[in-house]
């Protein structure tokens, strides 16, 4: 589909995936939008493993702990990037760490983000085995207290890199896949297709950070259950509105080809401190297997980079 329909469809109303769902290798095919485009949509029918209302009552629980105060692991108003303070007070736009062991619903978590057709499609996305995938985070973002967005950017591109620097790690492999699977509708994120390809333009680097019309912009319209894959460094932001509930899981797996600078921006989140205390004992004994390999290849990432810092975007 090209670019033109999907920004006409983002914005009327549901979204349009551009991938087709029936395909001879569906896999391929994902992976084919994700090159193209930088982001790929996924209808909910092909994970019928998620529990849609099961996980929307966890993350209704979650939520409540974080803004009382009784869940630390919080990303509060109005900073954008790690590490963020602990105290809610003035309020939180998103929820850290669903997978650690002290969360009473973290097997319910696990179980989406250890689903086995989601690992088909992220080892296919990112071109590696399946056993070679690796755990990294499983966060949620959350309707803010106050209206809140963020700057346009790239994940773990500085907004001071030059064309050329730009183009030097856009020419790199990502070794990470990262996905938002929204448990109500959600129209938050904004981007600019293709972007993931090329360095900024002249009217891109000369934008005020929270520009509302960005040239060529698109905002992707997910459907409660649907699953957008994209490329961390594609040209983006996020426009939260206090008004609309939000309860959209955001995570990524990364593959042993990682490196140390992929090992920073994983661990810089603290998920290393809690990583190795759960055995995965409530999943069942296929998904364990699976997930405790996973988390023996994070450790062993961890254990391979000494220097876990937070990695600066300029605030």
């Amino acid at each position: 589909m090209a670019t033109e329909t999907l920004q006409t469809e983002a914005h009327k109303g549901p979204a349009a995936s551009n991938v087709s769902e029936h395909t001879a290798n569906p896999y391929k095919a994902a992976r084919e939008a994700l090159h193209r485009d930088g982001f790929v949509i996924l209808s909910a029918a092909l994970f019928p493993t998620f529990d849609l209302e099961a996980l929307r009552s966890a993350a209704t629980r979650m939520t409540e702990a974080a803004r009382t105060g009784k869940w630390p692991y919080i990303r509060t108003l109005p900073k954008q990037f790690p590490p963020w303070p602990q105290d809610p007070s003035k309020g939180i736009w998103g929820v850290q760490h669903l997978l650690h062991p002290s969360n009473p619903d973290h097997a319910l978590f696990a179980k989406s983000y250890f689903d086995e057709e989601l690992l088909r499609y992220v080892a296919a996305l990112i071109e590696c085995r399946e056993e070679d995938l690796t755990m990294e985070l499983y966060n949620m973002l959350v309707r803010p207290d106050a209206d809140f967005s963020l700057r346009w950017h790239r994940d773990d591109i500085a907004t001071t890199a030059t064309p050329e620097e730009e183009m030097e790690r856009l020419n790199r492999p990502g070794y990470h896949a990262q996905w938002n699977l929204a448990l109500f509708d959600d129209s938050s994120l904004v981007l600019v297709p293709g972007s993931h390809r090329r360095a900024r333009t002249n009217a891109e680097r000369e934008a005020d950070p929270y520009e509302p019309n960005m040239p060529e912009q698109i905002t992707v319209q997910l459907k409660a259950g649907q699953v957008a894959f994209y490329n961390n460094n594609i040209l983006h932001r996020g426009v939260y509105d206090s008004t609309k509930e939000r309860m959209t899981l955001h995570g990524s797996i990364g593959t042993v080809a990682a490196g140390e600078q992929r090992a920073r921006n994983v661990l810089q989140h603290g998920v290393g401190e809690w990583a190795k205390e759960d055995d995965f004992g409530d999943l069942e004994p296929k998904m364990r297997e699976r997930a405790t390999k996973m988390r023996e290849r994070l450790v062993e990432l961890g254990k391979r980079s000494k220097n876990v810092g937070f990695f600066s975007k300029d605030e």
